[in-house]
């Protein structure tokens, strides 16, 4: 890896779903504007900023997996919030399959750099 944090495909990847989930919850009732827009918004922007945190530690293994672990977690807590806005009926469907794909494809890559830290250590 020659290049910082921001040439990463998951980091594009999840910075761009984050900017994407920003929008959406104007269409939200107000009464959601502080438990589920909220929530959905923190935990998006949080992936990209554990990939980004990680990615600094990367010449530590060990954080770095653990950091990537986090991102996972955070990808996957904001796929249930997706799933909550998708049932409340504040999600077009549309929306909601490119969202949840997205984050499913965010969490494949994760994956892979959990399990293979060394490929993104420092030379």
């Amino acid at each position: 890896m020659s290049g910082g944090v921001r040439e990463l495909r998951v980091y594009q990847l999840a910075y761009r779903t984050a900017m994407d989930i920003f929008g959406l919850p104007r269409s939200f009732p107000v009464d959601e504007r502080y438990s589920l827009t909220s929530q959905i918004r923190r935990s998006s922007r949080s992936v990209a900023a554990n990939i980004a945190e990680g990615y600094r530690k990367r010449q530590y293994p060990a954080m770095f997996s653990s950091k990537m672990a986090d991102a996972d977690a955070e990808a996957s807590e904001t796929i249930v919030w997706l799933d909550f806005a998708r049932d409340c009926g504040y999600l077009k469907p549309g929306d909601y399959r490119q969202l949840a794909a997205a984050y499913e494809e965010i969490g494949k890559m994760l994956h892979v750099m959990i399990q293979n830290p060394e490929k993104f250590a420092p030379r």
